[in-house]
């Protein structure tokens, strides 16, 4: 499915996933802080907003591909169950409850970076989104956005060397949700902390070791993760400098998924979707007439194209979260 072809038989393909599991509460997999045993609750009072979709940053981002799809298809027939689902979820109490849970005792590490980065992506969707129904969850969903914030606020200072892994706590990917988050929200104070985190950890780094990936469990390249976020800090001419050193070739095939009821195994099918937006973000933010551009966007093509076909409804391992990767790729969320 090439950009151009994304519409809205696709969407609804797309949008039916998310909407099959936003409220699906079991089966279920909390990461859960036990303080006592007044926390033993099931996941719906736990997280009442984001309780579905398996675990807490796939609801997340489940309901952001819903907010993306209703916004960008305000006609389609899934549009209003979209909205039903959104506005169930995005209520003020439902919210206060999020925050309450995200601030307790012995959460400081819960959902940092990844779940946190998609709540951000989550907000603003949603402020970009002119709508009368988009601006009360937008505003209702305001305490759990600055919460969000302040926690990645308080930890990117003390986090001396990123994190390089291809799974959730992979620190490139999420500044990348955020520093475009903090740019459409106009957070200049959050995303000047971003990018200058992002400065420290990757402007001197060279020769990034892309023939190492992927990992067994993958769902994210380190090395592309890299680059897409750093292609948001530099001007192209830069961009592409530091480009060569750090990835002189980009030779890549892309990943087979041999067991679709393994959920880890499953997650080399989202590694062909967000290594293809990844190369998109690449090539965009290289100069104009770098003759990189055309291969590495015919590489982007053919990740797309296995990744797109890799995902099927049926296998609930993939089908809670590989929409919103699907989505993010082929409507160019992560192009400005």
């Amino acid at each position: 499915m090439a950009a151009s072809d994304f519409g809205q038989d696709q969407a609804s393909r797309f949008a039916r996933l998310a909407l099959d599991c936003v409220h699906k509460e079991y089966p279920n997999k909390i990461a859960h802080s036990l303080a006592s045993d007044a926390d033993v609750k099931p996941p719906r009072e736990l997280t009442p907003a984001f309780y579905g979709c398996y675990d807490w940053h796939s609801s997340v981002h489940g309901h952001w591909l819903l907010a993306r799809l209703a916004r960008l298809f305000p006609q389609a027939p899934f549009a209003p169950e979209a909205r039903r689902a959104l506005g169930r979820s995005l209520t003020a109490a439902n919210i206060a409850q999020e925050v309450k849970y995200l601030n307790a005792e012995g959460r400081n590490t819960f959902e940092r970076p990844y779940g946190l980065a998609w709540l951000l992506q989550l907000a603003a969707e949603l402020k970009e989104w002119d709508d009368p129904e988009a601006r009360p969850w937008s505003a209702a969903l305001r305490p759990l956005e600055e919460a969000a914030a302040a926690r990645v606020a308080s930890w990117l200072p003390k986090l001396q060397n990123p994190i390089r892994t291809g799974e959730h706590n992979n620190t490139a990917f999420g500044m990348g949700l955020m520093l475009d988050y903090a740019r459409i929200a106009g957070n200049a104070q959050f995303g000047k902390l971003v990018e200058a985190r992002a400065r420290d950890y990757y402007l001197k780094d060279t020769a990034c070791p892309l023939s190492y990936e992927p990992s067994g469990e993958d769902f994210l390249s380190p090395c592309l993760a890299e680059a897409d976020v750093v292609r948001r800090i530099l001007p192209a001419a830069e961009f592409g400098r530091w480009f060569t050193a750090f990835l002189p070739e980009v030779t890549l095939e892309p990943t087979r998924v041999m067991d679709v009821t393994d959920g880890k195994l499953y997650h080399l099918a989202g590694l062909n979707l967000s290594r293809a937006w990844m190369l998109e973000g690449i090539v965009a933010g290289l100069p104009a007439g770098d003759p990189r551009r055309k291969p590495l966007g015919a590489l982007s093509n053919r990740l797309r194209e296995t990744g797109l076909e890799s995902i099927r409804s049926e296998h609930y391992e993939g089908g809670h979260w590989l929409g919103s990767f699907a989505v993010y790729l082929v409507s160019g969320r992560g192009l400005r």
